[in-house]
């Protein structure tokens, strides 16, 4: 089975081409950042092959329209109808989890609940109708993320708020970034199976931290929507909701409000700059107060939870980092970690520096009680696994 497996964000759109039937093969990749942004980079490729440029993608269905010719062009696949199924790593399903197939009653209950993930319902319900219409043929699963954080204790899962909004809203804590934090927990069963307690840094575009234990998500940084917990590249993070009387009473309307936490908050909000890390390292170097304090605040934001799950824990035996700004970030990885001997903790500078984001690496000091992983996650194969399921499933 030919499987394409979409991974979106709100401003990207990365995926990979398997053949399940042959061993898990990957036969190709491709990615493009910026979407929406102007000038997204775009990449497509397939064993030696690669072919890449920057072009304006308004939006991610403009974005498949592209991948779906250049793997044409690379004869990866002789026209687009050879792709039989699509797995999206989808977001909020509400009281969806898990791996489902894709038809009208899902996009609605991710529709109406768009709401709670402004940033990445939309895109995912606009690709999943594009693919439908490129690929009428190709079967669609809905991998929801999260799935992996229903092993979270129900006393960490809920909000302190009356009872009856759990019960009939499903206002609760569901963590998002399911299949790359289970990824990076099966993996690391692989690596180093003596490590039961983990904290894993998906930091990127979208940030969360997960604590895991004995393979199982026990407490993650996002809560009923992915706006919450570490803050993002352009999404507000954790925020006191009793803060939009002020703003109200300074005369924003609530569309204004919730409009600007979700897409001109974050890295982009504190630093005035750009929602992407890269561009405010840049400025920060050239003496930019507020883009220096904008990646002093999200180390912050990663400390806070990096602690409190160390407790949650009762100790931690390995500390991972993935995703494009945990894996290329060497001098964010050192700030997080920084002055944490006392918890056993110790990074070794030498190792750091030299790491390539897109290789798995161990960069912890000899005298450190704790591992200290960079690993670069596949959320994707994770993906293309459940959505095999889901369709075998379907034949039986």
């Amino acid at each position: 089975m030919i499987v394409l497996v979409a991974n979106l964000g709100s401003t990207s759109f990365k995926y990979k081409l398997f053949d399940m039937s042959n061993d898990e093969q990957m036969l190709a990749e491709g990615d493009a950042d910026r979407i929406g942004q102007g000038g997204s980079a775009w990449s497509v490729t397939s064993g030696t092959q690669t072919l890449d440029g920057v072009m304006d993608l308004d939006d991610h269905a403009a974005a498949v329209k592209l991948h779906l010719a250049k793997l044409v062009e690379l004869e990866v696949i002789q026209s687009a109808e050879e792709v039989q199924a699509i797995g999206f790593k989808a977001v909020h399903g509400g009281p969806i989890s898990g791996a489902v197939e894709v038809d009208e009653k899902v996009l609605q209950v991710m529709e109406d609940i768009s709401p709670l993930a402004p940033a990445h319902n939309p895109p995912y319900i606009a690709a999943m109708r594009s693919f439908k219409e490129k690929l009428p043929r190709a079967q669609q699963v809905a991998a929801f993320e999260t799935a992996f954080h229903q092993t979270i204790p129900m006393a960490r899962q809920l909000y302190a708020v009356p009872y009856e909004w759990i019960e009939k809203y499903g206002i609760k804590r569901y963590g998002f970034h399911g299949a790359s934090h289970g990824y990076i927990a099966s993996r690391m069963k692989e690596l180093a199976p003596d490590a039961k307690k983990i904290i894993n840094l998906h930091l990127g575009g979208s940030c969360s931290i997960c604590a895991i234990e004995d393979g199982k998500s026990v407490a993650t940084s996002m809560g009923t929507t992915p706006q919450t917990g570490v803050f993002h590249n352009n999404r507000v993070g954790d925020f006191d909701a009793f803060a939009t009387i002020a703003l109200k009473k300074h005369g924003l309307t609530e569309d204004e409000i919730y409009t600007s936490l979700g897409k001109k908050g974050g890295l982009l909000g504190i630093s005035g700059v750009s929602p992407d890390m890269r561009d405010v390292y840049v400025e920060a170097e050239k003496g930019n107060g507020r883009a220096e304090l904008a990646i002093e605040a999200f180390v912050e934001s990663c400390r806070h939870y990096l602690g409190a799950y160390v407790v949650d824990l009762g100790g931690v035996d390995a500390i991972t980092f993935t995703a494009g700004i945990a894996q290329y970030n060497a001098d964010i990885r050192e700030r997080i970690l920084k002055n944490l001997e006392f918890l056993g903790v110790k990074l070794d500078q030498k190792k750091n520096k030299s790491v390539k984001g897109n290789q798995e690496s161990r960069v912890e000091a000899s005298d450190s009680d704790a591992q200290i992983w960079v690993l670069p996650t596949n959320e994707e194969l994770i993906v293309a696994r459940q959505t095999v399921q889901v369709l075998n499933k379907q034949k039986v």
